[in-house]
């Protein structure tokens, strides 16, 4: 038999605390028209899923109890999507909202290896290429250097570090720990309280960065707020002198995925003529060699 409707569907609950307050609510009698009151017809049907009657029975019960939540429940999630996306929220910080508010993970966290992730890969790729003979780097949230240009390669090779590969490499670890990039840097001691910096205020929604950065300590000496210069240099000690870069990041814009959000592509542009010209004839030079193999 099927449950009666109620005449005015507004009338349901439109939060799931409404919902528990009149499903608890003592039942009237019905009205002139022989139709239950709110409280009466939501808590039978309540009741009746609750029971465990035949599936008839629950189906009509979810779908008259239901619609009011549902349709609630869908407005909320919007709203909550929309706010998030105004404030800027990392997608990760997001899903730990809608979990905290009862629903799903709305993003997902596809692996950098997967698939799916070639299209973003190829632009990485483009980016790269295309930056020679500066160089620039990819990024993750723990600043793991996932890919690199050959620019990379010939500017540590030129400072004199150590390296397998230009990825493999986490650029904490370079500017910290001894043999890194770090002691190749003639103003070293800004440069790491800089990236300190910006990693302390990642470090709070990240374990992993946060444990990375306890392991390596902060740095000697804070970053000075009493600057006259535009922006912060990189500047590298080579053999041949030192070599002044400007540091800009490009991200992708609107991401969806967890990972794609997460990665972060770091341009170090030549400052000065000098810089660029001897980055130009390192990379015309390895193009040569290459060319001869």
């Amino acid at each position: 038999m099927s449950l009666p409707l109620l005449k005015n569907p507004s009338a349901l609950p439109q939060n799931r605390w409404e919902a528990q307050r009149m499903c608890s609510a003592r039942p009237v009698v019905a009205n002139s028209d022989g139709l239950c009151s709110n409280s009466m017809l939501i808590q039978r049907r309540a009741s009746a899923f609750k029971r465990g009657g035949s599936r008839i029975v629950q189906l009509e019960a979810f779908r008259h109890f239901g619609v009011g939540l549902c349709s609630w429940n869908t407005a909320l999630s919007v709203r909550m999507h929309a706010l998030l996306s105004v404030l800027g929220a990392p997608l990760d910080h997001c899903n730990e909202v809608f979990l905290a508010a009862g629903y799903a993970p709305r993003y997902a966290a596809t692996p950098l290896q997967s698939p799916a992730l070639d299209v973003v890969h190829a632009a990485i790729e483009h980016i790269l290429q295309a930056n020679n003979p500066a160089p620039a780097i990819v990024l993750d949230n723990n600043r793991d250097i996932t890919a690199a240009n050959v620019s990379s390669g010939l500017l540590l090779t030129m400072a004199g570090v150590a390296q397998d590969a230009a990825s493999g490499l986490n650029l904490l670890d370079s500017l910290f720990s001894p043999g890194g990039l770090g002691e190749r840097l003639a103003n070293a001691q800004e440069v790491r309280a800089a990236a300190w910096q910006r990693a302390s205020r990642e470090a709070a929604g990240n374990p992993a960065l946060a444990k990375r950065l306890n392991s390596l300590g902060p740095p000697c000496v804070a970053l000075n707020a009493a600057v006259t210069s535009l922006m912060m240099l990189t500047r590298v000690c080579t053999a041949e002198g030192e070599l002044a870069f400007v540091s800009t990041f490009t991200t992708f814009g609107m991401p969806l995925d967890i990972t794609v959000e997460s990665m972060r592509i770091e341009h170090l542009i030549p400052a000065d003529r000098s810089t660029r010209q001897r980055m130009l004839h390192a990379f015309e030079q390895w193009s040569v060699n290459q060319g001869n193999r």
